[in-house]
């Protein structure tokens, strides 16, 4: 039998050029849901603005999509990621986990489509807070179901 695991509040992030969108799990850290999407201006006002969420919601730690190849090897969007999630934990000092986010925004895209929601201008304002909620929930069922993983060094994790 695993001991009990204490309640944690975790925000996930699907990193991207010109948005990022976030999800917020429950107090529990059981659930995600969609938060918002930010709109890139520059790295360190971004930075700034999740560190500011971070706060706000008392989160423990943050998940970061790391957008990984079908083949699992990583390429310039997987090396953009980790950068990030390292600054972001340089500036919160919360742990920053890394999660295989392989066909999340496709699977975003089906969950929209399944829902009749319309392509266009009006998706994109939503589809990477659908893609971080896919993020974030993957990550939480998989932490449900196995022992936490260990932080590496500098505070930011690959899983």
């Amino acid at each position: 039998m695993q001991p009990a695991r204490s309640p944690e509040r975790f925000l996930g992030l699907d990193h991207g050029d010109r948005r990022i969108g976030v999800a917020l799990s429950d107090e529990l850290g059981l659930t995600a849901q969609p938060l918002l999407t930010l709109h890139r201006t520059q790295i360190r006002a971004d930075l700034r603005s999740l560190a500011r969420l971070a706060r706000r919601y008392a989160v423990d730690a943050i998940v970061v999509g790391l957008p990984l190849h079908l083949s699992g090897d990583e390429g310039p969007r997987s090396v953009a990621a980790r950068e990030f999630a390292a600054q972001l934990h340089d500036l919160t000092q919360l742990p920053v986990r890394l999660w295989d986010e392989r066909m999340s925004t496709a699977e975003a895209h089906r969950h929209l489509d399944a829902a009749g929601h319309a392509a266009g201008a009006s998706r994109r304002g939503v589809i990477d807070q659908v893609a971080a909620v896919l993020i974030l929930q993957s990550f939480l069922d998989a932490r449900q179901n196995a022992s936490p993983p260990q932080t590496a060094p500098g505070g930011v994790e690959s899983v």
